[in-house]
């Protein structure tokens, strides 16, 4: 008896400060801007764990600093609420979150890059902890001060929010659907360029249930593309999409087959 006791009580102490390692253990991507992400990008009481759940993917080194191909996977956990993607040492740090309400939690973007960062995914599930995974990505850098290339061209002012977009079967089941947008997207950070970048994006099945909300910031990419997958259960005939610019700008699109 008295051995189990014991027993237990050591397995409670390992357990309990396991968590805690877990919680305030060191970033496994080595960043020193880490404290500051955590006391920025989450509530001082939040619960917050690494976690090889979170998938992060983009190139080791990235020679487009303006057009970062990144994916992010969450679909490895359980009641996923929403997803804040963030690269530590952009001039600013926000790059997008997204919200799946019916779709699988992944999507697919592109973002603008300053200089050599980690960029990773913060995933909120439920029981409001939050699951941090995140990849180093190499870069020459000035993706975030340099102005779009359309913002020197009147075209884009015809086609400001255009949709374009293409469906296909996923191997696993489900449908994925990949969207651009016409959008030159600046970050403010050009010298005499206001900010000017897609803000909010709502991604609905043909009768208008919500699949993904997605929340766009500054250092997305110009003329965003998003690839989202959509679960075999929620696949219908067509989709639509709809949002803003901060500018007030609408979007508005529907997505056949």
């Amino acid at each position: 008896m008295i051995k189990s006791a014991l027993l237990a009580m050591l397995l409670a102490c390992t357990c309990s400060t396991g968590v805690a390692a877990a919680e305030r253990g060191a970033d496994p991507l080595e960043s020193p801007r880490w404290a500051d992400m955590r006391k920025e990008m989450f509530p001082a009481s939040a619960r917050v764990v690494f976690d090889d759940k979170v998938k992060v993917t983009a190139p080791l080194t990235a020679e487009n600093a303006m057009n970062v191909p990144v994916s992010v996977d969450a679909s490895a956990l359980q009641d996923v609420r929403e997803v804040l993607v963030f690269a530590d040492f952009n001039p600013i740090v926000r790059v997008v979150r997204f919200e799946p309400t019916g779709a699988q939690p992944s999507l697919g973007f592109r973002i603008k890059l300053q200089q050599s960062t980690p960029v990773r995914a913060a995933v909120r599930t439920g029981n409001g902890n939050w699951h941090v995974g995140g990849t180093w990505v190499n870069t020459a850098g000035g993706g975030c001060t340099l102005p779009s290339t359309g913002s020197a061209s009147p075209e884009w002012q015809k086609r400001l929010g255009e949709v374009s977009s293409r469906v296909w079967p996923r191997k696993e089941g489900g449908e994925r659907i990949r969207l651009r947008i016409i959008h030159p997207i600046d970050t403010g950070l050009a010298a005499g360029i206001p900010a000017f970048f897609l803000q909010d994006l709502i991604l609905t099945d043909d009768k208008g249930k919500a699949l993904m909300h997605i929340e766009g910031f500054e250092p997305i990419a110009e003329n965003p593309v998003f690839t989202v997958d959509v679960p075999a259960a929620r696949a219908t005939a067509a989709y639509r999409v709809s949002g803003r610019d901060n500018n007030g700008n609408a979007i508005a699109a529907v997505i056949e087959k």
